[in-house]
C-alpha cells in the first residue's frame, strides 16, 4: 500500500510554491440532516486542519502554472459532498478563466453517505464542469494518492486526459468494503490499472514534480506557440538507402532485420518524450506507442507503429492520442510500419474493424496539422489507418501496399514463384508511391 499523505504533504511533495483560491461560500452542507454529520465534520476539521475534503489555488510545478485540486483524505475519507463538489467546480472553472492547465491529487474514498444522493449527483457536476475545462482547450494532469476509488477516481481521476498513480496505490471504481470477498485484489491496484491502459504512467514520489512539470510543458503551448500550430517536419531518413530497383526489393528492404525501426527515429527526432499508455478500455498493444514529445523547442504528440501487427486496442490509443493533441492545438506525428492489421480471433472480438475506422475518424477530423512517415512495412488498412491524407511522406525503406504481396497472390491463385511479380504489379516503391500521389516525397538523410 502506498504511503497516505496528506493534502498538505502532496502540496509540498509536487509543487514550488501554492497560493489558496477563495472557497465557494458554503451551504446546505447538511441536506440529509444526518445525526451526528456536523459532529463528525468537525472533528475532521481539527484532525486535518482543512475544512472540507478539497484544497484548491493557484501553483507553480517546475517553474510552471496551474491550477490545484488536492483531496484530503483525513476528512471524511475524501468523500464528496456538495460543498466539495462546488469546490471541484471552481477548480476547473478557474483553470478556464486564468487559462490554466489543471492538476489534481486524488486520494478519495467516493461519495458522502451523509449526504445521500446530493453527494452522488456532484459527479454530474464535475463532469459538466470538464466538459468546459476541455472546450476551452485546456488540459488536465491527475496524480492517484492512496486511495483513489469511488466517484473521485470515476469523474476528477478516470475523467483525467494524462493519469499517473503512485505505486501501490488503490485505484477503483469499488472501495475496499464493498468488493465481492472472492475478488482478485491485484484488480484494485495502480499496477493493474497501468496494466490494463487505464493509467498511462506509475511514479514514485520522489519523481513526481518532476514528472508533472514535464506533462505540462508537453500539453500546454508556449506563449509563442499560440495560435494555428504549424505542421511537424517529417524525420529524416535514419539510414542511407538506395530507391530499391524492384516491388519485391522494396519489401525486402523494409522487412530486413537491421533497418531502422520507430524507436529510433522518435529517439533521433525528440529532445525529450512522454508516452501515454492504452485506449481507456482496457487494452493495450505493445506494438503501438503514442504520447507527446518535445521537437525543436515545441510539443509534439507522436503515435508510433513499432513493427507489429497492429491490434485494436493500439487504434482505438492512436485515436485517443490524435483527438487530445486535437484539442489542445498539438501538431501530431504518426510512424508507419506494420505488416497490416491483427486479424487473428481474438482481434476481430476486440472490434478490429470499429477501432481501425476510429483512428481513420480521428485523423480525418482533426484541425491541427498531422504529419506521417512510412519508415517500413505499410501493410493495408492497418498502415493507412495512421497516414495524414495529403502529407505522409516515405524513407528509401519503406513500402506502402493494398495487401501484402504473398496474399496478394494467394487471392489471385498465384504460385509462391510469383509473388515477386505480383510486388512489381502493385506498385508499392516509394518512387512508385510518389507517381501514383499517394505520398508527398521521399525523405533523405540529411
Amino acid at each position: 500500500m502506498a504511503e497516505r499523505l496528506s493534502a498538505r504533504a502532496a502540496i509540498t511533495l509536487v509543487t514550488d510554491d501554492f497560493t489558496p483560491l477563495p472557497a465557494p461560500p458554503p451551504g446546505g452542507d447538511d441536506p440529509l440532516g444526518w445525526d451526528g454529520y456536523d459532529a463528525s465534520r468537525a472533528r475532521a476539521a481539527q484532525r486535518t486542519g482543512e475544512d472540507e475534503s478539497v484544497v484548491f489555488g493557484t501553483a507553480t510545478v517546475g517553474g510552471l502554472r496551474c491550477v490545484l485540486v488536492v483531496f484530503e483524505f483525513g476528512f471524511l475519507g475524501g468523500s464528496l459532498g456538495r460543498v466539495a463538489g462546488d469546490r471541484l467546480v471552481a477548480a476547473y472553472g478557474a483553470a478556464g478563466t486564468l487559462r490554466l492547465p489543471l492538476v489534481s491529487l486524488v486520494a478519495t474514498g467516493g461519495s458522502r453517505m451523509q449526504e445521500g444522493m446530493i453527494a452522488l449527483t456532484q459527479l454530474q457536476r464535475v463532469a459538466a464542469a470538464a466538459v468546459r475545462l476541455r472546450a476551452a482547450g485546456l488540459p488536465h494532469v491527475t496524480v492517484l494518492r492512496d486511495p483513489a476509488t469511488g466517484g473521485g477516481w470515476a469523474t476528477v481521476g478516470a475523467g483525467a486526459d494524462v493519469v499517473l498513480a503512485l505505486p501501490s496505490a488503490q485505484v477503483a471504481f469499488a472501495g475496499s468494503r464493498v468488493r465481492p470477498v472472492d475478488a482478485d485484489p491485484a484488480a484494485y491496484t495502480a499496477e493493474d490499472q497501468h496494466a490494463h491502459g487505464h493509467v498511462d504512467a506509475l511514479v514514485r514520489p520522489e519523481s513526481l514534480r518532476e514528472t508533472v512539470a514535464l506533462w505540462l510543458r508537453l500539453l500546454t503551448p508556449e506563449p509563442g506557440e499560440a495560435g494555428e500550430p504549424a505542421a511537424a517536419p517529417p524525420p529524416r531518413a535514419a539510414r542511407e538507402h538506395d530507391l530499391p530497383a524492384t516491388g519485391w526489393d522494396a519489401v525486402r528492404a523494409a522487412r530486413a532485420p537491421g533497418r531502422p525501426r520507430a524507436g529510433a527515429y522518435l529517439d533521433a527526432y525528440f529532445d525529450v518524450r512522454a508516452p501515454i499508455r492504452g485506449d481507456r478500455a482496457g487494452g493495450v498493444d505493445p506494438t503501438v506507442e503514442c504520447g507527446f514529445g518535445v521537437h525543436e523547442g515545441r510539443a509534439v504528440a507522436y503515435a508510433a507503429q513499432l513493427g507489429g501487427a497492429t491490434r485494436p486496442a493500439g487504434f482505438r490509443t492512436v485515436a485517443r492520442l490524435a483527438r487530445l493533441a486535437d484539442r489542445l492545438g498539438i501538431p501530431v506525428l504518426t510512424l508507419i510500419d506494420t505488416p497490416g492489421a491483427a486479424n487473428d480471433a481474438e482481434a476481430e472480438r476486440a472490434g478490429a474493424g470499429p477501432a481501425i475506422a476510429e483512428a481513420f475518424t480521428a485523423l480525418a477530423e482533426a484541425r491541427t496539422p498531422v504529419t506521417s512517415l512510412l519508415v517500413g512495412e505499410g501493410g493495408s488498412g492497418g498502415a493507412l489507418a495512421l497516414a495524414a491524407p495529403g502529407n505522409t511522406w516515405v524513407t528509401p525503406d519503406g513500402y506502402f501496399s493494398v495487401i501484402a504481396p504473398e496474399l496478394a497472390a494467394q487471392i489471385l491463385k498465384r504460385t509462391p514463384d510469383q509473388v515477386p511479380e505480383t510486388a512489381d504489379q502493385l506498385r508499392l516503391r516509394p518512387q512508385d508511391l510518389v507517381a501514383l500521389g499517394v505520398v508527398r516525397g521521399i525523405v533523405g538523410r540529411t
